[in-house]
């Protein structure tokens, strides 16, 4: 099956001429003019990747990005002419995979996006069962029953790692290492913590443990299917 990538961008020109590459490397496009096309386009098809601009027409980019992270934790890419440095940073902090500014290569975009795409490969082999939890991480989601929970990024990251690594006591400094760290971003002493904490809510489910003066550790049985 195709991998598909929706693609946020105004300029009708480039939006074609990106499609069209991108296409002939064999995915699907779904090209999207303005943030209110973008939005429908995500909740309609399962997209694996996104690649957007920040300065649009009917809206920011930044605002979509929010929008995205809140609602899944697919791979996104930012392509915009801002290059400050902090423009980049705060793409990044938002939850960004990759920054790309313009004047851009078609041929460095098209390497980036088979690199993410590698990672939604690697993904498809198999979901995480933990009782009524199920992950999939081909498509990157989560239920527990019969019910969609909606994660950030960085709560689907740490749930993966637990339960790829179950029954096991990490300290706070080795999660941090393990789930941040990957991205190079700044992160203060509640970070790890808070982050545990709107998990564990959002799962309604005992299976993060805090080990006093240890760490966390998620007790249950995992399977692989």
């Amino acid at each position: 099956m195709k991998k598909t990538i929706l693609l946020l961008e105004d300029d009708e020109n480039l939006n074609r001429g990106i499609a069209m590459r991108l296409e002939k490397e064999g995915y699907q496009v779904l090209p999207a003019f303005g943030m209110s096309q973008a939005k429908g386009l995500m909740m309609q098809h399962e997209v694996h990747l996104v690649i957007t601009d920040i300065t649009l027409g009917d809206g920011n980019g930044i605002d979509f990005c929010r929008w995205v992270r809140a609602h899944s934790s697919v791979y996104l890419i930012f392509l915009t002419a801002l290059d400050a440095e902090i423009d980049i940073v705060n793409g990044y902090d938002l939850g960004a995979d990759d920054y790309i500014t313009k004047p851009f290569s078609l041929m460095v975009l098209v390497s980036k996006v088979h690199a993410l795409m590698k990672r939604v490969e690697v993904a498809q082999v198999s979901y995480l069962v933990c009782g009524d939890v199920r992950v999939s991480l081909r498509e990157m989601k989560v239920w527990k029953g019969s019910e969609q929970l909606f994660l950030s990024r960085k709560e689907m990251q740490l749930l993966i790692f637990f339960l790829e690594n179950p029954k096991q006591i990490f300290s706070k400094d080795q999660i941090a290492d393990a789930v941040w760290d990957m991205d190079g971003q700044f992160m203060d002493d509640n970070t790890v913590p808070v982050n545990i904490s709107r998990l564990k809510k959002k799962l309604s489910s005992d299976g993060i443990q805090n080990v006093r003066g240890i760490g966390y550790i998620w007790t249950k049985e995992v399977l692989r299917e």
